[in-house]
């Protein structure tokens, strides 16, 4: 009794499952005729399969090949094939193999049959065979295709039945197979939304861009003249109507994690999660949308498939379990340059939800579309000055790390970017954030660094205004400026226009801090937190300060212990100290702060502090008097 198996590694097996010898390309002949309806074919066929046209040598290769078969079959004492001078034909068969289903409809169960066509078609068909011929490659694609279109007919079949949880798993598993195949397949995303009962995913995604269509609508009707004053002229019009049109397809695909560890969940049903999150999004007609994403599941021979396509991104993800629960880190790598463009790490509680794993996935989704968007935006850009885009990133890096020298530096690194053209939007909004982050960094004692800010994140609105750059520095200059419907305004649109982005979450939450709504501040940087638990120093300030004027100030010191470097934070460690009754330790924070910065006016800055409230104002000069503040001048430090 002999078995055959053509999916995956291709072996003729004996009754205990060893593999027996036999001829590759004798194999090759024998599941070509067991797919063959007349298991039949002519010599010559057969000749052009294995070896193409070659002037004759093909017949020569298969005499010998012949030849080597019947000895072998002689051997083994087992017929499979039988040779003329003409044909070659299927004698008898192995008892059992692996193309069950190409003998056309069996009397299996429904979900019995998916069952195992899903077991079968889960390896390659003829997988690491080197056959060069032509003929042969087609062939094979042509029969991976047929086997799809089986699967896809016995899965739409089973799905309109699936009821049963067992059932329901059968299904998405066997859709998640096909649109590894064909990630564009429209049928097999409205087979996975429905089985995954992903309606409230579609209802929320095409809420989230109907919120974005609107508020940017209501954003354009009040802002056109300023925007069309700031445009600079018809051809940029022209750039920003051309780049709404565009479309570009791009390839993603999820590397499941090899890991599998009892936290809840693994990484694999994220991949089912995340993919079903692409379709949901990918089924939406999104207006002015640059990228769409191509997603599918593939296993770890993936990286194997990049070259038919021009570009891709791996997603790796990979769980780790702390204290407080697992934490999934995200990686997103381009594979044509294997750099790593995006990463991120995002808590998952300690007994992960529906609501909270529905949370993760909205929230990788959507940061995804919009980073492989930004990729693609920034390389289109630069496509043809690299020098600019690698001082962009220069630029960028500076910004991260928050000083006056860093901030001025990031600055000139951005605007070397702009020289050979203006209209980036990314670099014009960077600029801005440069300029305001100074502001803060000096205590507001320039007035004009908010005006530089306003202006490059009007012209960065001006140049992109269906991003969210332009919109984010804008409301938080607005903030600063003390206008603050304005600034809440356009940080609703950014985190509009990018869902669940930590940074803007971030910013809109400091902007509710400093209109005086530090209830709902805190409750936002909160969520930004728990969106990058590693979080910089930033959103532990803004946490500490709207805890602070919540009178929790045990808490603003727990938020400020959190930061890489508190300094940042002196003003808020010293009044919390100051307000626990601590003055000794409040006093430490007093005398650092005009060692670092000796010119520091404390008066100035509680008039220049943005609070929209003045009991918000109050309370933090008590904590400032309490500290000290006004009994400790510059030239006392030291003494």
């Amino acid at each position: 009794m002999f078995s055959l198996n053509a999916f995956g590694s291709l072996q003729l097996l004996d009754s205990d499952g060893r593999e027996v010898a036999f001829p590759e390309k004798g194999l090759l002949i024998l599941v070509y005729l067991m797919l063959e309806p007349t298991a039949r074919a002519s010599r010559s066929a057969i000749a052009r399969l294995l070896w193409g046209d070659d002037n004759g040598s093909a017949k020569v290769n298969l005499r010998k090949l012949v030849s080597r078969v019947r000895a072998r079959q002689e051997a083994l004492g087992r017929s499979f094939l039988r040779f003329s001078e003409t044909v070659v034909e299927l004698e008898t068969p192995p008892s059992t193999s692996d193309l069950w289903f190409a003998r056309g409809e069996q009397a299996e169960p429904m979900f019995a049959r998916l069952k195992l066509l899903a077991k079968t078609l889960e390896a390659q068909f003829l997988q690491g065979i080197d056959c060069q011929s032509a003929v042969f490659v087609h062939w094979r694609e042509a029969q991976r295709r047929r086997h799809v279109d089986v699967l896809k007919k016995a899965l739409t079949a089973a799905a309109a039945e699936a009821t049963a949880n067992d059932d329901v798993a059968l299904v998405k598993e066997a859709a998640l197979l096909v649109l590894g195949v064909d990630p564009e397949d429209r049928d097999i995303h409205h087979i996975l939304l429905r089985i995954f009962d992903a309606a409230g995913e579609v209802a929320y995604f095409r809420q989230t861009f109907e919120q974005r269509a609107e508020l940017l609508g209501s954003w354009s009707l009040r802002q056109e003249d300023i925007l069309v004053a700031q445009a600079e002229g018809a051809n940029l019009r022209h750039e920003r109507a051309s780049a709404g049109r565009a479309r570009v397809r791009i390839p993603l695909l999820l590397l499941p994690s090899a890991e599998r560890q009892d936290i809840g969940y693994d990484a694999s049903s994220l991949v089912n999660d995340i993919t079903i999150g692409f379709c949901a999004l990918d089924s939406l007609d999104i207006a002015g949308r640059n990228t769409a994403v191509r997603i599918g599941k593939v296993g770890e021979g993936a990286a194997a498939t990049f070259d038919q396509w021009d570009r891709s991104y791996i997603l790796e993800m990979r769980l780790s379990v702390r204290d407080d629960g697992p934490l999934l880190f995200l990686q997103l790598v381009e594979a044509a340059s294997d750099e790593i463009v995006w990463a991120e790490r995002t808590s998952l509680g300690q007994s992960p939800s529906e609501e909270q794993r529905q949370t993760v996935t909205r929230h990788i989704v959507l940061s995804l579309a919009g980073q492989i968007e930004r990729r693609e935006m920034m390389k289109s850009h630069f496509a043809e000055n690299p020098t600019a885009y690698h001082r962009y990133l220069a630029g960028r890096r500076y910004l991260d790390r928050l000083s006056i020298p860093n901030l001025r530096k990031a600055r000139s690194e951005l605007e070397a970017a702009l020289r050979g053209s203006g209209h980036f939007a990314p670099a014009l909004s960077s600029i801005a954030r440069t300029y305001s982050k100074e502001w803060v960094l000096t205590s507001g004692s320039d007035a004009a660094l908010l005006d530089e800010a306003e202006n490059y994140a009007m012209q960065a609105i001006a140049a992109r205004r269906d991003i969210a750059d332009g919109y984010r520095e804008f409301g938080m200059t607005r903030t600063f400026q003390r206008e603050n419907d304005e600034s809440i305004e356009a940080l609703q649109l950014a985190e509009a226009l990018n869902p669940g982005h930590a940074g803007i979450i971030a910013d809109h939450a400091e902007a509710l801090l400093h209109s005086s709504r530090p209830e709902l501040a805190l409750t936002k940087i909160e969520s930004a937190i728990a969106l990058n638990p590693v979080s910089p120093d930033t959103y532990l300030w803004t946490a500490s300060v709207a805890s602070y004027t919540l009178g929790r100030f045990e808490t603003a010191l727990d938020y400020i212990g959190r930061m890489a470097d508190s300094r940042l934070a002196d003003r808020v460690s010293a009044a919390s100290w100051a307000m626990l009754g601590e003055e000794e330790r409040a006093g430490f924070f007093v005398r650092r702060i005009h060692q670092t910065n000796p010119g520091f006016d404390v008066d100035r800055w509680v008039s220049v502090m943005p609070f929209k409230e003045q009991w918000q104002r109050d309370i933090y000069s008590e904590g400032l008097r309490r500290a000290g503040f006004w009994k400790i001048t510059p030239n006392t430090v030291g003494v």
